[in-house]
This record gives structure tokens, sequence and C-alpha cells, in this order.
């Protein structure tokens, strides 16, 4: 049976060149960026140089990238690379070398949730987009959306507990019960709709359709709480979000940081909005409404605002992969935008 050469190995990357979206996310991203603070996972020196040397650091958070485009679960991820000559040459892989299996995808990813490593890793991004000419402009969006999880199907007096900060009785006698069990997670609702899970506070700028910044809480905490804290460096002071963030101190704080309020108005019991304010919130609608273009395109394109992993130092870390690979994805885009037509 003859076997691929060189040139035939060759050819076939040449072909794929023609649809892979992989090519272009390699020659945009310097990834090398990403190494210092990658690197940390690697702390602690190893005992003996016996066995096999651990992978890159930067192909392992390359393969988290590559989870998180596709929407894949370790297992399948392994399987992908193996079967994709795509994925390995995103990865610098022949299909003759050594690749991560899906415990040491799920070994590396817990690295980096023990380090608590996703917000830097999202700020090195953020500086490799302001390098690049993509700096945050025309005043920024604010908007939150739910990641629910795996509903659980604990008894009252455990829901009342777990609320109360306790755990369970039955979860700590019962290790295995326990490890199934998302005692982070909170339950809230919604315009009638019933969410349970966590929440991806974003602000977007307006120029560009890019995450700024974000912060992972449970799902009961109202968008409000945390606006002032997520609001970003920005070329203009112009400040969008919808009517959950109206309040009082927040107009306040927003005077105090010489920062323009486009937030909507919203009506009281006793007094409903004028015609000028209805005509007002319109307008804000136009430029507020774009937020909903980000979570729209991580839902349609990266798979749904949803997760299955356990505990809010894990979802922290998948909502913010959910962050960063739609900030490279946009990326991409607006790339290929600039370009000029030949």
């Amino acid at each position: 049976m003859l076997q691929p050469g060189f040139f035939d190995l060759k050819d076939r990357y040449n072909k794929l060149n023609e649809r892979d979206p992989l090519v272009s996310l390699n020659a945009l991203i310097d990834w090398e960026n990403f190494r210092a603070t990658l690197n940390e996972v690697r702390q602690n020196p190893r005992k003996s140089q016996a066995g096999r040397k651990p992978f890159d650091v930067v192909l392992m958070f390359k393969v988290l990238v590559l989870q998180h485009l596709y929407n894949l679960s370790d297992d399948e991820t392994e399987y992908q690379i193996r079967d994709r000559y795509s994925f390995c040459r995103f990865l610098n892989l022949t299909p003759e070398d050594r690749i991560p299996d899906a415990k040491t995808i799920w070994l590396y990813r817990e690295q980096l949730v023990l380090r608590d490593l996703m917000k830097g890793l999202f700020n090195d991004f953020d500086d490799q987009l302001n390098d690049k000419g993509y700096k945050a402009q025309k005043g920024q969006m604010v908007d939150a959306s739910f990641v629910d999880v795996p509903k659980q199907r604990n008894k009252r007096e455990e829901n009342q507990q777990i609320k109360s900060g306790e755990i369970p009785e039955r979860f700590e006698n019962n290790p295995n019960v326990g490890r199934q069990k998302d005692t982070d997670a909170r339950w809230t609702k919604k315009n009638e709709e019933t969410h349970f899970g966590y929440k991806n506070h974003v602000t977007v700028d307006n120029a560009h359709k890019l995450i700024r910044d974000y912060k992972v809480t449970s799902a009961e905490v109202h968008d409000s709480q945390v606006f002032i804290e997520i609001l970003a460096e920005n070329t203009s002071a112009d400040v969008w979000a919808d009517s959950a963030y109206q309040s009082e101190n927040n107009e306040i704080s927003l005077a105090a940081m010489n920062m323009r309020s486009h937030v909507h108005k919203k009506g009281k019991k006793n007094k409903p909005l004028s015609e000028r304010s209805k005509k007002a919130n319109t307008r804000r609608s136009k430029v507020r409404a774009r937020v909903e273009h980000v979570f729209g395109s991580i839902t349609n394109e990266q798979g749904g605002l949803y997760s299955r992993v356990i505990g809010f130092a894990r979802n922290q870390l998948k909502i913010g992969m959910m962050n960063i690979v739609y900030n490279m994805r946009r990326f991409m885009t607006l790339s290929r935008k600039s370009v000029p037509a030949i």
C-alpha cells in the first residue's frame, strides 16, 4: 500500500485553503502573545524528566479555541484532531504526531480554571486588537445574556440550603452525587421564561462590535448590579443600555465618570413614558440593538449560550472562552472587510 508523500499532503492542504477559515485565524492572530499568561500552568517544575513531555501550552490553548469554534466535547475534539487535516494544520501537527487526548484536554482546562487565567487571556487578545487598529470607538453598548446549565433535580429543602450558601448533607455524604450538582448556579425568571445557570454581562464597542469587557455571575444577579463595573475604555463617552440598567445611582455614576447616558427610559406605574421619551428610546434602540447581534452570533455560530460544565469557576472559563472566540471570529470578519478590492 502506497504511503502518502510530502507533496500529497501539501496538495491536500492547498485544496483546503479555499474554504478553511482556520487558515485566516492562524495568520491573523499572534498566538505567541498568549504564551506569557499560559506559561503559568507550568509554574511547578517537573519532578523527573522521565516520561513524555507535556504538550505546548499555546497548542493546548488553540485546542480549546477549536472546541468553542465548533462546539465540541473533549472526546469529540480528540477524534476530530485525529480525523481532520485542517485541525492538524491549525495546531501545526502532522498526521504522525502525538496528539492530546480527551483526558489531557480536560486536565489542561482544569489548570486554567485553577489559576484563574481566562480574564488575562481575554485581555491579551484585546491588546492585540488595539495594536491592529481596532481600538474601542464610537461608544459602548452594555447587555447581558443567560447561559443555561443542566437543570438540577433536588429536593425543595436542598434548594433552600443551596440558596443560603450551604451544601446539602446528601451531596457531602455521597461524592458521586455531589460532583454532579452545581451549587453555584441559580434560578431566575424573566419575561415568563425560567432560567437556571449563569449570566454573561458584556460591554461591546459600537465601532467594531467587539466584546471589550465582561463579567460572569449567577443567573439571579440583576443586570444593573454590574453595569458600572464592566464599562471599558472607549474614545467616546456614549453608553447605551436597555431599561433594565435605568436607575438613579447608575445615572449619577455615569455623570461622575463624564460619560453620556443613552440608557432607555422606563415608565412607572402612575407615570407612563411621554411621547418624547418613547421616540428617544426608539432612537437609542437603533444603536443598542447591535449588541444583540453578538449574542446571536455566539448562539448561531458557536453552539449557543449553554454550558455543561459544573461550578462557577469552570463556567467562568467556559463563558470567557465563548467571548474570546467570538472576538476572534469577529476579528476575521473585520479584517476581510478592511482588505481593499483589487
